[in-house]
Order: structure tokens, then sequence, then C-alpha cells
């Protein structure tokens, strides 16, 4: 047989398969060896189970005169790279479970047709399964990888038409790479696209233990990696920034207590945007504007109020949609006096855990809050340990407008005092977040362990403008 690939060389084919941006999640053993062969500025983003973001590791293992901030998901060394973060367990499930992770890497001990697998940490241990993050990564990123070898160290195949062991995952491998083909994972079968050089058809398919068709294209290895350019999340203006926002989407928009943590800037340009028949999901719908609660004597603060009286309002989703004072109704108020607005209003503890699972892929959850009250009507409750609770459904924007204090160029953003309330979690549940802040820096600049928000669930970046008053 001809000679098989070494693991630098897999892990550049495997690298060939990134786009700018992505976030790659690694799971241990091969798939660390991807960082290192990848060219310097790479604008890719890789993942590790010991929670960092942004790291790379050069061809020694990561050893450099700086100090090893992090380690990767095979527990080496490694480093922050400058716009890179640290995450918590829990947020790092929460990404991959929402859709943030384009790529996961992974080395199974064996894979099917169908795309199901076993971890090689469970094929090492086949009586106790240790499949460890390999089945979060599996079910949560947008594609998997399999990095492999073709075969066992005793020759036995390790494509395989059936598992010896019940799998880890199933369905989920999307490509397999290993040290003498690149096989896709298609509806059940297997493609044979590219061989390593000398290799033949017949040389694979005599190797792997289930059906193999040959692609029409088939073609050698290529291991050069193209150069990815990074994707600006610059915008000059807020305006410019909302300007694709079609009529009826649902809108996150922080307006906790007082006026500073609202966006002010961003819902100034959403007003002049025009967009209408939108579903607003705040705490508050427009509160500060008749509380004046941190408010200069004599003005009044800018906030959703801004919205419902230029018409723009359908619905919204909330728990203080009133003012405190009869005296002093808020816009949304009135307007839904008038039947020209919806409401729903939720329990501000739920409200937040709808947001925060709806960016962490929860679908739904039980609470006890509101149960046996007319805001469980129509709803869902179990009882549990003698309790009952009440089922609510996670809460996914199409856009959201947050308020940050600075900002990197690559999005990742910190917060200054109580701002830090509902944006964090409303940057994670959206499908197109933008944020405005007061300062925009260069990547490094940054504190990793004070990035609240990753860059990565951050779309645009809007500097509000030094002599912009969130007063009128």
């Amino acid at each position: 047989m001809p000679d098989r690939l070494d693991i630098q060389a897999q892990a550049r084919r495997v690298a060939r398969e990134f786009n700018s941006g992505d976030v790659v999640a690694l799971g241990p053993g091969m798939p660390c060896s991807v960082p290192p062969v990848m060219p310097g500025g790479a604008p890719v983003h890789f993942l590790a189970d010991s929670g960092a973001l942004g790291y790379w590791k050069s061809g020694d293992g990561g050893g450099t005169a700086e100090p090893q901030l992090a380690v990767d998901s095979s527990g080496q060394g490694a480093i922050i790279k400058p716009g890179g973060t640290f995450l918590s367990a829990v947020d790092l499930a929460a990404m991959l479970r929402s859709g943030q992770v384009a790529t996961a890497v992974i080395q199974p001990g064996w894979v099917t047709p169908g795309g199901d697998f076993a971890h090689w940490t469970t094929s090492a241990n086949p009586e106790l399964s240790a499949a460890g993050a390999a089945a979060d990564l599996a079910s949560g990123a947008g594609r998997v990888i399999a990095m492999m070898s073709h075969s066992a160290p005793d020759g036995r195949p390790n494509i395989v038409e059936h598992g010896t062991i019940p799998p880890d995952s199933a369905d989920c491998v999307d490509l397999i790479v290993t040290d003498v083909a690149v096989i896709r994972v298609e509806g059940g079968n297997l493609t044979l696209a590219e061989l390593a050089p000398d290799w033949r058809i017949d040389d694979v398919a005599a190797i792997t233990g289930a059906p193999l068709s040959a692609a029409a294209d088939i073609r050698e290895f290529r291991l050069d990696l193209p150069a990815l350019n990074p994707v600006s999340k610059i915008y000059p203006s807020g305006l410019d920034a909302l300007r694709d926002m079609p009529d009826g989407v649902l809108v996150n928009i922080d307006g906790f207590a007082g006026p500073g943590g609202m966006p002010h800037y961003l819902m100034v340009a959403l007003r002049d945007h025009g967009a209408k028949e939108l579903t607003i999901i705040s705490n508050t719908a427009g509160l500060a504007r008749v509380i004046n609660f941190g408010t200069p004597p004599g003005r009044r603060a800018i906030d959703h109020s801004i919205l419902v009286d230029n018409n723009q309002v359908k619905k919204a989703i909330a728990s203080y949609p009133v003012s405190p004072s009869a005296s002093t109704p808020t816009s949304f108020e009135l307007a839904y006096q008038r039947g020209e607005v919806e409401l729903e209003v939720v329990p501000q503890g739920t409200l937040a855990e709808r947001i925060r699972a709806g960016g962490a892929g929860v679908a739904a959850f039980y609470t006890p809050t509101a149960a046996g009250t007319l805001l469980a009507e129509g709803k869902e409750t179990k009882v549990i340990d003698g309790k009952e609770y009440v089922l609510e459904e996670a809460l996914r924007a199409d856009y959201c407008l947050i308020r940050g204090h600075k900002a990197d160029t690559l999005g990742n953003v910190v917060y200054k005092g109580t701002s830090r309330n509902f944006n964090p979690i409303m940057a994670t549940s959206a499908r197109v977040t933008v944020v405005e802040v007061d300062e925009i820096v260069e990547p490094g600049e940054l504190d990793p362990e004070a990035v609240v928000t990753p860059g990565v669930y951050i779309n645009r970046v809007v500097q509000r403008p030094p002599d912009f008053s969130a007063y009128d």
C-alpha cells in the first residue's frame, strides 16, 4: 500500500473546510493538531471544552515566551489570541446548542454510513461510555468533521457498516478526513471524494468496512490553505446597521429601570428607519420616559416610546409595560387602551429565562412562577415534587439592539454598571445582534476576563456619536 498522510497533512486538509469568522470546536486528540497548521491571523475562532474561545498553538505545542493562558481540549497549553475570550461550561454548551458553532472536529473510534459514531474515548473503554464533550459537539455544531485514522492499529477498519457498541451520537457526521481519503457522508451513503497521493479507489475500498462509492469528480488531496479575509463588523452609523431590517420582525431591546443600559442611539436609528409591525421583547416597553428615573430635570429619556409614538410597534412582550402612576401613562399604555397594540405580560425572571433559553438552544422549561394565576392560563403545567410548574417557551428574536460600553472590532463587548442586565442575554438570542458602544478598540485591548459577550454573538458594532444625547 502507498504511504499514508501524517497528522499534520490531515490537519491541513481539515483546515480547508473553514470559512472566515467561523467558530470551530475541537474535540480531544487529533483535532487539536489543527491550530498549529493555520496561517497566522486566520479569522477562525477555535473553541475548546476548557472554555477557551479564540486560541492558537504553535507547532511545538503552544510553548512561547508568553504565559500560557489556556489549555486546549487535550489539556495542552495554548495562548489566547488578541480578541479571544473565556467561557464557562454553561456558556460553552449554550454556544453549541444555539448554532454559534459552525464546525466541530472530533476523533471517532468508528463511523458508520449513517453518520453514527463512537468517540475514541468510548471505543478505548467499551464497557464504560465516555463520550465527554464529543456528544455535545456533534449534536450542536452546524457541521461535523470526523478526523481519524482509516484503520485501527490492528488493521481493522474504523469506517464500519454497523457499530460494534452503542453510538455516542447518531446521524451527525458530515465529512470524514482520514490518512488516505476524504469521504462525504450523504443520506446513509459514503462517497469517496478525495484520495491521498498514489492511492487508488480500490485501495481505499479494500480497507473500508462499509460500502463506498466514488464521486464523479474524485481528485487528489489538496493541502494548500486559501487565504481567509476577515469581514468587518463596524458600521458607520446606526441607520446603516439597521437598513436591512424588514417590517414584522421580533426585536430584543433592553429597557430595564433607568436609561443607562438602553440603546438610545439605535432606537432613534430604528425610528428613522421606519420598520413597522414590530414585536418588541423588552422588560418595560418604554417606562423611563414617564418615571424620570436617573433623568436630568427638565429632560425626557429616549426609550421605546419613540417607536410606539411613530406607529411602528404591533406587540410587546414585557414585564412592566405600564407606568407606576395612573396620571403619567406610558405611550404603550395609551396605545393599548386604544386597541392599537397587543401585549403579552411575562414575569421578569421568566422573561429573562425565556430569552436566555432562546440563546442557549433550550426550547422550553418549567418554572413555578405564575402557577395558578391568569398568566398560566392555556399553558401546560406539571407537578414536580408536589409543586406545580408552568411550561414556558424560549424567546428568540430576529434582531437585537443592545447597549455596551466598549467593543473591539471583533465584536467582543464589555458593559458598564447596571447596563449589564438584559443586554448580555438578549445579545445571544437573536439572529442579528447590533451593539452601540461608547468606544471601539482593537483586538487585544479588552481584558479577555472582562469580556461578557463574546464577539461571535455580535454581528454589527456602532459607536455612539460623542455629541449624541440620550434625552430630548
